[in-house]
């Protein structure tokens, strides 16, 4: 089930399009496109991780068009840990080790700030 938007819902305090200009500036992305692909690879991957209350939460804190990502994807059975996140993340996407942890990086400091982080830790 998709969350959708409805006035009892509080704004994102920053919008979907917001995310991936953030992203390709702080991460230094060529590309304004490669930039939400890594928005959208590293938010799927979350997705397949955060399950129960912190799932609800997290998808709370996010844009609209940020929670279809999340939550299209169903969590894993078991979780990840951190290295197994990145190795997953490469796998996923086709790049290195360390494209998929500069992509992770850079995202998870961009979206921290809308309560991700003390969502998830």
């Amino acid at each position: 089930m998709v969350p959708q938007p409805h006035k009892g819902r509080p704004a994102a305090a920053m919008t979907f399009p917001q995310m991936p200009e953030r992203v390709r500036y702080d991460g230094a992305y060529p590309t304004r496109e490669r930039a939400e692909e890594a928005v959208r690879a590293v938010l799927a991957a979350l997705g397949r991780q955060v399950v129960g209350d912190e799932r609800v939460a997290l998808a709370g804190c996010l844009p609209v068009e940020a929670v279809r990502v999340f939550t299209a994807e169903i969590p894993d059975v078991e979780p990840l840990t951190g290295s197994g996140f990145i190795d997953d993340l490469a796998s996923r996407t086709g790049g290195t080790l360390a494209t998929a942890r500069w992509d992770a990086c850079t995202v998870l400091a961009v979206v921290s700030p809308l309560g991700v982080v003390r969502t998830i830790t």
